[in-house]
């Protein structure tokens, strides 16, 4: 009977057992470490969140208060050689195939644990059997499934169920995910972010991983029409039967008329809203690329040393220091093309200003805007009518 185990399924029904049994653990991590504990993005039901704490015990060994911790540092050291798993730093092969490694390295630092790892769990539960007994869980959920399935099939469940997280998130997510993929947003350099796939079933919505690091303390992670958060999909059934609160998630840009002078509403809507202006006004800075072009002809000299700096024009990024100048003669046969170029440096210099007062950005808003009026660009003229539209 132990062999065979207590219940005698087919081999399709322990795959689909399996899949069950490593989908609750992602729908864990995704909303109990990385979207309550970690980000504070939403309150979770004592019950549930202790369900969650269990599970994860049980499946994976892993302590609330690391994961949160390191993650936490994740997002402050973003691709520097401070962040414990950035494929840009470490290598690509080393963090999708090894990257648990750099995990539990980092777990090892108490300093990490110090600075990152506050308001996680720390009750006795916590403090004497997760964290305390960390592999317990596993031999428990080891003996559960070779009791109920059989010696061999509970070994391969077990081993399976201990390999998904290390693999999907240790390496995929913090891997591939800035590596490969989409860009939504042009979150601020070095972060390398992607969005794996438009679809986040397989891992619970952690597919989005560059809208996720724009908006970090967002519940949702699904941010485009096409996008689909199954993360996000199960948050909001726990919110409709009481089982959880959703406290923050990505603001939706709102317009109104165009107001004749930026205020003070103007300004805290354009800084809220500031991965979708950045993204507003790449479109037309590439419209009015693409007008440069027709303008000079697109075999002509000109265009084609324009062509050669497309890439700049098409996503917001620091231009390296040894560029500067050879863009700086390039954009000399273009005037409306690099009055656009320096404008977006501009414009996204206002949420970078931490010194300065409100009033003070308020008037860089407002003399942004009136210099943009004022170029005679028509994209650049149309933007900022929209810039001076958000609500």
């Amino acid at each position: 009977m132990l062999f065979n185990g207590l219940l005698d399924l087919p081999w399709w029904g322990l795959v689909l057992v399996a899949l069950g049994l490593t989908h609750i653990t992602i729908a864990a991590v995704t909303i109990y470490l990385h979207r309550n504990q970690a980000h504070r993005a939403l309150d979770l039901h004592p019950a549930v969140a202790h369900f969650f704490r269990l599970w994860l015990w049980l499946t994976t060994g892993m302590v609330t208060k690391e994961w949160a911790a390191i993650h936490r540092k994740h997002h402050a050291k973003c691709e520097t050689v401070d962040d414990p798993h950035s494929p840009q730093i470490h290598g690509i092969n080393r963090v999708l195939w090894t990257g648990v490694f750099l995990y539990v390295k980092e777990s090892h630092y108490p300093e990490t644990m110090e600075r990152y790892g506050h308001g996680t769990p720390d009750d006795w539960v916590e403090r004497n059997v997760y964290a305390s007994h960390s592999v317990l869980g596993l031999w428990l959920m080891g003996a559960v499934n070779i009791a109920l399935f059989g010696l061999i099939p509970g070994a391969i469940m077990l081993v399976t169920q201990i390999v998904w997280i290390p693999f999907w998130a240790a390496g995929v997510i913090n891997g591939i995910g800035h590596f490969w993929g989409y860009r939504n947003w042009d979150v601020p350099a070095p972060d390398a972010s992607r969005n794996i796939s438009p679809i986040g079933i397989l891992i619970g919505g952690e597919e989005l991983h560059n809208n996720h690091h724009a908006y970090p303390a967002s519940a949702k992670f699904s941010l485009k029409w096409y996008e689909f958060d199954l993360g996000w999909a199960y948050i909001r059934i726990m919110e409709s039967l009481g089982l959880a609160t959703v406290k923050k998630v990505a603001p939706t840009p709102r317009f109104s008329d165009p107001k004749p002078v930026c205020d003070e509403q103007t300004l805290e809507a354009v800084i809220a809203n500031r991965y979708d202006v950045l993204a507003r006004y790449g479109a037309s800075l590439k419209r009015t690329y693409r007008q440069e072009l027709a303008r000079l002809g697109h075999w002509s000299q000109e265009a084609e040393s324009l062509k050669s700096l497309k890439r700049y024009f098409s996503r917001f990024q620091q231009v390296p220091v040894a560029e500067r100048a050879r863009i700086a003669e390039v954009l000399k046969a273009s005037k409306n093309l690099a009055t656009a170029f320096s404008m977006r440096e501009e414009l996204a210099a206002l949420w970078a200003r931490s010194s300065a007062s409100r009033e003070q950005l308020v008037k860089q808003l407002q003399d942004w805007c009136h210099k943009a009026e004022a170029s005679g660009v028509p994209p650049l003229v149309e933007f900022s009518h929209r810039l001076r539209s958000y609500a």
